[in-house]
């Protein structure tokens, strides 16, 4: 469970950044880390302390729940069989072509 959270707060510091159009250079930078611990910590390789994700918040001017928010959500529908998963997807993009 731990490293389904750390994958999905990454998935959001990443989707975040891009947003912004920062680089994980300016980023790390903005951050006081490497752009390779960015890398890491979008991954998941490596969790992210409380301190940085304060600073990654700053950076990306959200707040911090912003990481957190509808985290139950996500968790349960990675919690769903992929198979389920790929057919509910399916079924959306049948709906959008007609």
């Amino acid at each position: 469970m731990d490293d389904v959270i750390a994958t999905m707060v990454g998935r959001r510091v990443r989707r975040r950044r891009r947003l912004l159009g920062l680089t994980q250079q300016e980023l790390g930078r903005a951050c006081g880390v490497t752009f390779q611990q960015i890398q890491k910590y979008e991954s998941a390789s490596c969790r992210i302390s409380a301190t940085l994700l304060w600073k990654l918040s700053r950076a990306l001017d959200v707040e911090v729940g912003y990481f957190f928010a509808g985290l139950e959500q996500d968790l349960a529908q990675e919690a769903r069989p992929r198979s389920e998963r790929a057919d509910e997807e399916r079924g959306r993009v049948l709906r959008l072509a007609v």
